[in-house]
């Protein structure tokens, strides 16, 4: 059966309650006005629901604490972070996967998400036909969200606009967050998303950069400074062009962007520096060959 909610705001804070669920009432965001837009935020914690690598080490071991740093810069590490205001329209999660991308990683997290068991709790009306979201209408018929060139049906969708907080708005929020709490199948699945999409990046970057044999370290703050996009080839390549100092690119990199993005570098610095001294961080390098970090 699906989830019911009621809705209420009080002082720009939008809150759900789940009918004949827990936990009933719920923040769903703070309402916020950037650069003329206007949408929710949340990035309140809840420790239960926020993310821990110790968790998902059986299954991924490095991995798991390789993206943690950049976890904490996204989020905290809170599963549920939102963010409806800017030009994505919709972003959620503990790396915050954006749903402006054809084939992006919210897209291709909103894929796995539908066929959950618990999905037609929480979309009944969203379907996968032919590996695309499709929205299904009371009579059955399907019109297609996304595709290989536009998402543009699916972030209408989860947000009709940008020019106030509509019901449909909160109540797609209110979804995804009242199931990320209540269903540990959700939270695996976005960490799962989350390692696919940095295993295939490194495999990737490694190639474009000459990546092979680098160290752990290295290898972090670029995939943290791509995931992000707060430099580019430019910057990033003549940061690595260092004649095999590894060090000295660490220190390159990691000071990229930071005129502007001050406290995220400090998070990820600070990241890195507790898994270093965790002896986690900081002993391997990367094999090209085998796509692992060895």
């Amino acid at each position: 059966m699906p989830v019911n909610f009621t809705f209420s705001n009080e002082n720009n804070k939008y809150y759900a309650t789940a009918l004949d669920r827990n936990p009933g009432k719920f923040l769903i965001g703070t309402k916020t006005n950037y650069q003329g837009s206007i949408g929710l935020f949340n990035t309140s914690l809840i420790n239960t629901v926020t993310y821990k690598p110790e968790d998902y080490e059986s299954q991924y071991g490095f991995w798991a604490y390789f993206i943690k740093p950049t976890a904490m810069c996204e989020s905290k590490g809170s599963f549920f972070c939102l963010n409806t205001y800017d030009q994505a329209k919709f972003t959620f999660g503990f790396m915050q996967y954006a749903a402006h991308v054809p084939n992006g990683d919210f897209v291709k997290y909103l894929r796995k998400l539908i066929q959950l068991e618990l999905a037609p709790e929480y979309f009944p009306k969203l379907v996968l036909k032919n590996n695309f979201i499709h929205y299904k209408d009371s009579n059955g018929s399907l019109t297609q969200l996304e595709s290989n060139t536009t998402v543009q049906a699916l972030q209408d969708y989860l947000n009709p606009t940008l020019k106030n907080i509509e019901f449909q708005e909160q109540i797609t929020a209110a979804r995804f967050i009242h199931w990320v709490i209540n269903d540990e199948a959700h939270r695996k699945l976005q960490v799962e998303v989350a390692i696919e999409h940095f295993k295939t990046n490194m495999a990737i970057y490694s190639k474009h950069y000459q990546l092979n044999g680098v160290p752990d370290k290295v290898c972090l703050v670029l995939c943290d400074i791509r995931h992000q996009g707060r430099a580019y080839d430019t910057a990033i390549k003549p940061a690595l062009n260092t004649n095999g100092d590894h060090e000295k690119a660490y220190q390159n990199l990691v000071n990229l962007g930071v005129g502007s993005y001050a406290e995220r570098i400090k998070t990820l610095k600070n990241g890195i520096s507790d898994l270093v001294t965790q002896n986690i961080l900081g002993k391997k390098v990367y094999n090209q060959n085998t796509g692992e970090f060895e």
